[in-house]
């Protein structure tokens, strides 16, 4: 099978592109390497089966072409990161919005299936508990900066199921839960990869607020297993799902137990948000899903906990600092 990912060269995008060429795909990926990075695709760059284009998701040329040649099509290019959409929101939503819309349309034409991957930042700052797929969204005010990533992922996904219900384009969406693991970096703000960078470095561990946010965390490779078994379901077209763990932690417990794994001599330090980003940002309180609807439709649960998480995140960024961090 051929697959398309875009935003292969990321994180999440890397690990996926590993998995499906240990299945036995050829896959192509597009990235414009903006926050990805070709170092996380050395495991697989000499692979015969394997094809990296350098480019922009939004480019209906080069999209079109990929999509018409590929069989499926995993969509993970997009501005991630509370850091990096409050510095450059313009960018962030012209590249969720229009990339989306460039491929669902190309999908649409060539009659391929698609995963989209959409954000636990879809929900904004409700404190309902554990959020489902079908519980109602609260936003703060379009002047914060802050809830345009979550607007543009909100558009992606209304487009998707226009397009399955108007086109019949088979697709999928997968709302992630702060994946993280080996390959994830701190500079746009993903705070695991922060929090231990500066733990292994012995520089404060920053707490944003009074670190009682409470998240749950998955696994790379938990999430890469969720994601393909989505992708293979045809009963999953045209919903949406929870993609995470289940699981919850503070942030305050996190960096604790980030100190302790390392054997650290950090202290952990307090800043107000408005110090760590502009006045007036507002962050979710709680952030956990339901996946129960995930476990029902691919019989799915998690294998790794949040200390197995951690330890291999600290594992790999020990051997990969100072130069990426």
């Amino acid at each position: 099978m051929n697959s398309l990912v875009t935003g292969g060269a990321g994180f999440i995008g890397s690990h996926l592109c590993e998995r499906l060429i240990a299945e036995g795909d050829s896959v192509t990926v597009v990235d414009d390497l903006s926050t990805g990075s070709l170092k996380n695709l050395s495991n697989i760059k000499d692979n015969p089966a394997f094809r990296f284009l350098r480019g922009s998701v939004t480019d209906p040329g080069l999209v079109g072409k990929c999509v018409a040649e590929s069989d499926r099509i995993f969509h993970f290019a997009a501005a991630v990161g509370v850091k990096l959409v409050i510095q450059n929101p313009l960018h962030a939503l012209l590249v969720n919005t229009i990339g989306a819309q460039t491929v669902l349309a190309s999908a649409s034409e060539h009659g391929k299936k698609v995963f989209i991957a959409s954000s636990s930042e879809i929900y904004g700052k409700s404190e309902k508990g554990r959020f489902s797929e079908d519980d109602d969204r609260i936003l703060g005010p379009t002047t914060i900066s802050r809830w345009g990533y979550s607007t543009s992922k909100a558009l992606d996904e209304l487009l998707a199921f226009a397009y399955s219900e108007q086109k019949g384009l088979p697709v999928v969406v997968g709302r992630l839960f702060n994946i993280c693991g080996p390959r994830q970096v701190g500079r746009y703000g993903m705070v695991v990869p922060r929090f231990v960078a500066a733990a292994v470095k012995g520089e404060p561990i920053t707490v944003y607020s009074d670190g009682e946010q409470t998240r749950s965390f998955m696994d790379i490779e938990d999430a890469v297993e969720a994601i393909m078994r989505l992708m293979e379901e045809p009963s999953c077209e045209g919903q949406v799902f929870n993609v995470g763990s289940g699981g919850k932690i503070t942030i305050l417990q996190l960096a604790k137990m980030v100190k302790r794994l390392t054997g650290s001599v950090s202290p952990i330090q307090f800043i107000p948000y408005e110090q760590a980003y502009d006045e007036g940002f507002e962050d979710m309180r709680y952030r956990v899903p339901d996946i129960s609807k995930l476990k029902a439709a691919v019989g799915f649960s998690p294998r790794f906990g949040i200390e197995e998480i951690l330890s291999r995140t600290i594992e790999y960024l020990k051997k990969e600092m100072p130069n990426e961090h």
